[in-house]
């Protein structure tokens, strides 16, 4: 299917200057060391966005390019031009009532676009666990606060950390905020074949996770962030998928 998000999802988010510098664009450059663009990255990243919001209409997982979650309310960073979770998020409360949002953030990569645009908003939890220290540099040890839930993970930890680690700080978190959905920012370059990424989840850990996601509201949605082993992602994916549709393991 084919939907944009309009200027109005964008600007919910993102600052008209960033949007403006955006539809500015002609020809190939680079925003940043890892971010190129050309006449056409606003077109597909408008589309990219406007999936997450059928997204969390739907109850779905958005697969689409580019990510979105380095890129704050005023730049674009880290391959990411417009936050997709960020703008889905803001669509849920304006448009389908869902005041409280929960946005957990299992990409190797800290979401710190994300967490910037939410910082101190008392209706939006933002659950990050990553590797630490590690790009975009954001996310270590003492970053939370009432709204935020950093976890930062050493390099090499495996299925069992992780998944102790969601038990321990993320879920007791959700369950006191309560939300009427969970937007999963899905980054699967946390497995331990990713070229990018330095911890070692394998295939079932990202499905355990979807699955305790999910359970942690009424209503759940994804959108895809990270992950750049072409061989193993369409497994990734389809684990997390069907994670969402089960319960978590006890």
């Amino acid at each position: 299917m084919e939907r944009r998000a309009s200027e109005t999802d964008v600007l919910r988010v993102h600052t008209p200057d960033h949007l403006a510098r955006l539809r500015a664009i002609r020809s190939p450059t680079m925003l940043d060391a890892d971010t190129p663009v050309s006449a056409t990255s606003l077109e597909a990243a408008l589309l990219a966005s406007g999936i997450a919001l059928e997204a969390v209409e739907r109850q779905g997982f958005a697969l689409v390019r580019p990510p979105g979650h380095h890129a704050p309310a005023d730049r674009a960073m880290g391959f990411c031009l417009l936050n997709n979770a960020a703008i889905a998020v803001r669509y849920a409360q304006a448009e389908l009532g869902l005041a409280r949002v929960a946005i957990v953030d299992f990409d190797v990569h800290h979401g710190n676009g994300t967490e910037a645009i939410f910082r101190g908003d008392d209706s939006v939890l933002f659950a990050s666990l990553h590797q630490w220290p590690f790009y975009p540099g954001t996310g270590g040890p003492g970053t939370g606060d009432a709204s935020t839930v950093n976890v930062p993970l050493a390099a090499g930890v495996g299925d069992d950390e992780v998944l102790a680690a969601f038990e321990a700080e993320v879920e007791p978190a959700l369950v006191a905020f309560a939300p009427d959905l969970v937007l999963v920012s899905a980054g699967f370059d946390a497995h331990r074949d990713d070229p990018l990424g330095g911890l070692a989840l394998t295939v079932a850990a990202f499905g355990e996770l979807a699955a305790r996601c999910a359970a942690a509201a009424p209503r759940s949605a994804a959108v895809l962030e990270g992950g750049y082993d072409v061989a193993t992602l369409p497994r990734l994916v389809a684990a997390a998928h069907e994670g969402f549709t089960r319960p978590p393991k006890a």
